[in-house]
C-alpha cells in the first residue's frame, strides 16, 4: 500500500549537473512519474539561508539593497546562506549583526519554510531577534544597503506599494502583526 506521504514520488533515474556557482547549483533529473511516464526536472539546489525579525522599539529592521534579478532596489528583512555546517540561530546573529550592525540579547525561531519548492530546495529559517544592542554594520565587498526601521503600518504601506515584495519579508511583518494581535507567532 502506498502511504500518503511518496504516493506521488517521483524517482530518479539519472540527474547530471548543469552548473556550479557560489551560492547555488543547477541539476536536471530524469525521472520516472507516478503513472510510468518519465520527465526532466530543473532543480536549483542551495545551502538554505536564513532570515531575521529584528524588532527595535516597536518597529523592525529593514534593508533597502538592489537586487538584479528584479532589476530594481527591494527593502527586506536582514537575511543571508548558511554557511557550511553552521547553525541556522548562528547564522542568523551573524547575518543581523552583518547587514544591521545590531547585535540580538534573544532570538527564537517563528517558522522553517521552502521558497519555491517546485524547483528549488532552499529552506529558510525566520527568526525574531528582539533586545538589540547598536553596533557597527559588517558588509560583504559585493554588498551596498541602507537599514531603517519601520513601524507595522509603515511596512504595511511598503508592501502596499511594492517597495517590501519579496515572501520572506511579507511573512514577517505578517507574523508581527499576529504576535501584536495575539501575543504569539503561531
Amino acid at each position: 500500500m502506498t502511504s500518503a506521504n511518496n504516493k506521488f514520488e517521483e524517482v530518479t533515474l539519472e540527474s547530471e549537473k548543469i552548473f556550479e556557482g557560489k551560492v547555488i547549483s543547477l541539476q536536471v533529473d530524469r525521472v520516472r512519474l507516478p503513472n510510468g511516464e518519465t520527465a526532466a526536472r530543473e532543480i536549483v539546489r542551495h545551502p538554505g539561508a536564513v532570515c531575521i525579525l529584528a524588532l527595535l522599539d516597536d518597529k523592525m529592521l529593514v534593508v533597502e539593497q538592489y537586487r538584479k534579478p528584479l532589476g530594481r532596489s527591494q527593502v527586506e528583512i536582514p537575511a543571508g546562506k548558511l554557511d557550511p555546517g553552521e547553525e541556522p540561530v548562528d547564522a542568523a546573529k551573524r547575518e543581523l549583526e552583518e547587514e544591521t550592525g545590531y547585535r540580538c540579547g534573544s532570538i527564537r525561531p517563528i517558522s522553517s519554510f521552502y521558497t519555491s519548492p517546485g524547483f528549488a530546495d532552499e529552506l529558510l529559517h525566520l527568526f525574531v531577534a528582539e533586545d538589540l544592542v547598536p553596533g557597527e554594520a559588517k558588509l560583504d565587498e559585493d554588498e551596498f544597503l541602507d537599514c531603517e526601521a519601520l513601524t507595522l503600518e509603515e511596512a504595511k504601506q511598503y508592501i502596499a506599494d511594492c517597495r517590501i515584495s519579496d515572501a520572506k519579508t511579507i511573512a514577517a511583518v505578517y507574523a508581527w502583526q499576529i504576535y501584536r494581535l495575539t501575543g504569539s507567532f503561531l
